[in-house]
């Protein structure tokens, strides 16, 4: 029996369908309830919200250890969408393990917290899982146990329906905090392939350092970083004070 009753779980990622953070989380989310993974079938990173709607989509089944499994040809947010179509219906959506940090500026592109979003959108609850990446060898024997006590720990809060989490590679304990934002420097790296065409790398870096209470400095710090998220992007303070200054004219 499952802790939290018979829960539909889709597992997605932006990495594509064959990666070892995809069958980590899966491995994970199946002690909470019934796990069907739907993911791209190749790398998708940093294509944000993107959703396909110029050509149709195919799925088609792929073998991920003994879950049930298909591959889509699409970004994270189509798997999401199509994937619950097509199961019917889905219960929670978890998103990960990202291969690399999803904290303070890049949740902007990132297709792994853009699935959990879609997810939201969908009518279900999301929560994006991100931990570091280095070399080819990727071991989660380290935050395994945190793993499966921040996903009971937030399942039990039903509220909360928009999560992103962030493990460092040896967590030390969990903190809940909020979004780092702070100015990047946009490092454009030239370089040229084999015929000598020349080539562009982008890989931004950070000003600043990390405030205190935020996703960065918690995982800098060693802890797990739980931030609890919403779709609205509005800027509520500044509408107020413009919505004052209108009427005292």
């Amino acid at each position: 029996m499952h802790l939290f009753g018979l829960m539909r779980i889709l597992v997605t990622n932006d990495d594509g369908v064959y990666s070892p953070g995809i069958l980590a989380l899966a491995e994970a989310a199946a002690h909470f309830g019934d796990v069907r993974i739907v993911a791209p079938d190749v790398e998708q990173s940093s294509m944000s919200h993107a959703v396909t709607a110029t050509r149709p989509l195919r799925v088609r089944p792929a073998r991920v250890a003994e879950f049930d499994a298909f591959r889509v040809n699409g970004t994270p947010s189509d798997c999401v969408g199509v994937g619950a179509h097509v199961w019917g219906k889905v219960d929670l959506v978890f998103s990960g393990i990202n291969l690399g940090l999803n904290v303070g500026s890049s949740m902007w592109h990132s297709g792994t917290l853009a699935a959990a979003k879609q997810a939201v959108l969908l009518g279900h609850r999301g929560i994006a899982f991100s931990a570091p990446h280095e070399g080819d060898e990727v071991n989660y024997a380290s935050i395994r146990p945190f793993v499966d006590s921040v996903i009971k720990e937030i399942l039990a809060m039903k509220e909360l329906c928009l999560i992103n989490v962030n493990f460092p590679m040896q967590p030390r304990g969990v903190r809940w905090t909020r979004q780092s934002v702070r100015h990047y420097d946009n490092r454009v790296f030239p370089t040229k392939d084999p015929l000598g065409r020349e080539h562009f790398w982008i890989s931004p870096v950070a000003l600043e350092a990390a405030d205190e209470g935020t996703d960065r400095r918690a995982v800098e710090d060693g802890f797990v970083s739980i931030t609890p998220l919403r779709l609205d992007l509005t800027d509520h303070a500044a509408l107020e004070r413009v919505r004052s200054d209108l009427a005292a004219e």
